[in-house]
Formats: C-alpha cells, sequence, structure tokens
C-alpha cells in the first residue's frame, strides 16, 4: 500500500522542453504584488485570515498575481539561525516550536488549503505562498501555486539548507513543475535551491514567464542570484521575502495561546529588542535584462508592485535561450526524475493464511 497519495503532476522522465510546449504566454501587461508584511507569526489561522485579505486588497487593486515569501504561512522559523541553542540535541525549547509548526502546517486539499485556493479564485488572481506543509509526520518547506480556474501546484523545497534540516524533509521531482496559466508558465524555487545548477536548468526548460525566487529576506547576495536567473531563463523573477521585527515574532507567539515556556525562552534568546528587524524584506521584482522593473525595498511592510511586458522575454531570445539556441543536446543531456519518492510500504503475504 502507498502512505501517502502522489502528488497531481503527472510523472515524466525527463525534461523535454520543445515536445511540450504547454506555455501559452499572454503579450498583454500583467501586475505582480509582492508581500511583505509579516505574518502573525506561528499562528496560522490569523495568518492565513492575513493571507486572504491581502489578495482580495491587491487583485481589488489590479494585481494578477500576488506573491508570498517562503514559509509565510505561517512564518519563516528564525529561531534556527538566531537562537543560540536551537542546534543542541535535547533543547526543550526547539521541540516544543517543531510540534507548534507540526499543529499549524498546511496540509494538501485541508480547509487551509482550500481555503487558499477558493481566495485565489474569487479574487482571479494567481496566488503564490510560502507554507509548512506536513506530509505524514514530516514538514516541508513547501511553495503553493494556486490559479485562478481553480487548477493548482505545489514545489517542495529539494534540499533544506544547514540548520534547516532539523525541521525540514526533502522534496522530490515531482514537484519540480511550474503551473501553467493564463498568464504563462508560473514557477518557484526556494532560497538557495537557486545555486543548484541542474535545478535550474530543469525549470528553464519547462519556459517560465514568471519565476517567483522565495527567501527569508532578500540579502544582496539572493539579488545577484535572482538576476543571474532572470537572465539566464529569459524571465522576469519576483524576488520575495518577508519584513518581521523581534517583537512581532514575539507577539505572535503569543497569539497563539500556547503553553510552551521552554519555547518562549528559546525565542526571547535571540538577540535585539522588540524594534530589531530579524527579517528586512528586500522584495523586488527582475526583468529577463537583469534590470529592475521595481527596485528592492528593503526595512519596509508594504508590497512591492510592478508590471511585467513579456514582449522583453521575446526580446532576449535573439541573444539567449538555454533551453534553445544557446544548447547543446549533442554534448550535454539533463534527465529529471519526476516520479514521486515517498515511502512505500508492502506487507509481503498480507491477507493469506
Amino acid at each position: 500500500m502507498r502512505a501517502v497519495p502522489a502528488p497531481p503532476a503527472p510523472a515524466r522522465a525527463a525534461v523535454e522542453p520543445y515536445r511540450r510546449g504547454k506555455s501559452r504566454m499572454s503579450h498583454r501587461p500583467w501586475t505582480v504584488a509582492l508581500v511583505q508584511e509579516a505574518p502573525v507569526f506561528l499562528d496560522v489561522e490569523a495568518t492565513l485570515e492575513s493571507a486572504i485579505r491581502q489578495i482580495t486588497r491587491l487583485a481589488r487593486e489590479g494585481a494578477d498575481v500576488v506573491v508570498f515569501p517562503e514559509t509565510w504561512l505561517p512564518g519563516y522559523p528564525v529561531w534556527i539561525d538566531s537562537a543560540p541553542a536551537a542546534a543542541l540535541w535535547g533543547e526543550a525549547g526547539a521541540q516544543e516550536l517543531y510540534a507548534l509548526l507540526s499543529r499549524q502546517a498546511v496540509r494538501v486539499g485541508d480547509e487551509r488549503f482550500e481555503r487558499l485556493r477558493a481566495a485565489a479564485g474569487e479574487a482571479g488572481a494567481v496566488v503564490v505562498i510560502g507554507a509548512h506543509e506536513r506530509l505524514g509526520g514530516t514538514l516541508y518547506n513547501t511553495v503553493f501555486l494556486f490559479g485562478r480556474d481553480g487548477r493548482w501546484s505545489l514545489h517542495r523545497k529539494l534540499v533544506p539548507t544547514y540548520t534547516e534540516r532539523l525541521l525540514w524533509g526533502r522534496g522530490d521531482g515531482s514537484t519540480l513543475r511550474p503551473l501553467e496559466t493564463e498568464i504563462g508558465a508560473v514557477g518557484a524555487l526556494v532560497c538557495w535551491e537557486h545555486w543548484m545548477p541542474l535545478a535550474r536548468a530543469a525549470m528553464h526548460a519547462q519556459r517560465e514567464l514568471l519565476h517567483v525566487a522565495q527567501w527569508p529576506w532578500v540579502r544582496e547576495l539572493h539579488l545577484v542570484c535572482s538576476r543571474q536567473y532572470a537572465f539566464e531563463g529569459q524571465c522576469f523573477v519576483a524576488a520575495s521575502g518577508c519584513c518581521m521585527s523581534r517583537g512581532q515574532m514575539l507577539e505572535g507567539f503569543e497569539r497563539v495561546g500556547t503553553r510552551a515556556v521552554a519555547a518562549r525562552a528559546l525565542l526571547e534568546s535571540i538577540p535585539g529588542d522588540d524594534d530589531t528587524l530579524l527579517l528586512r524584506g528586500g522584495s523586488a521584482l527582475i526583468g529577463p535584462d537583469i534590470e529592475y522593473v521595481v527596485a528592492p525595498r528593503l526595512d519596509s511592510s508594504e508590497p512591492v508592485v510592478g508590471t511585467i511586458e513579456t514582449a522583453a522575454i521575446d526580446r532576449g531570445h535573439m541573444y539567449l535561450d538555454t533551453a534553445g539556441h544557446y544548447a547543446r543536446p549533442d554534448v550535454f543531456e539533463l534527465r529529471v526524475d519526476t516520479s514521486p519518492r515517498m515511502t512505500e510500504v508492502r506487507f509481503d503475504g498480507e491477507g493469506e493464511r
């Protein structure tokens, strides 16, 4: 028996860019809004309500795509990088926070998931949001992509980075696919996946119009990487980051109403005062020529909003198409295993007497 359902994307043995041709790129301008506002940290219900309000408002103001940062639902686990004892074996606070995240995580098809899908449809916007996802007993760093028409896809981070491995499992190739929308192909990778050359190549072969690069917050190094991705893939890149203070982190934790004393102590061990910014935003919208459509906005919770002109991609392909005239298939071949790699459990002789 299969322990978990297979992800919705069909399995393929290889990336074949010219045989698929599914993306229907529209050449009218599209407006992209990147949310930088802090979540209600670790309070998934309050954060979900905030997400729906922002999706509705931004779409009403003209956004065709609404983007949220890495694990925004219900917040990037800042303690793994900032709390001195977070990685110690048997650390009670880290255990309590993990248990809290498990209870706050999204499951495919659950009420939280369906509310997000409905919000995208009702707003008439494509929504890309990072979340803690639970599958079985494991948490994943997941990007959910919801279309206007009810279609959806997801991407699970392939390799959690450094201390992130205390929290998240590893994704597989079954979720390495963009969502096909009326805008075109909208895809996503998370944080340091953008330094995985073969992951980038697999995404470029699927001809994204818009790529969402999710980060906790967008540092200068992340901007370098995001701009390089835009040029290499000849696509637009929405580099998405969050702005959150230490005080907002603690306030959100208090709202959850948990009695996890050790968890509170671990969060309080993070240096700084209430106004110290743990995450600084820095979101930006980048064109295929690496120029900023909207420059990075640091230390602000205001959204970053810009319009993309898709004809820029056609112009850029005159010079560079890494999955086309600038490829050498006679020299290089990339095969991507898109089959789900979840645990299967079979019991020999089950039902026999």
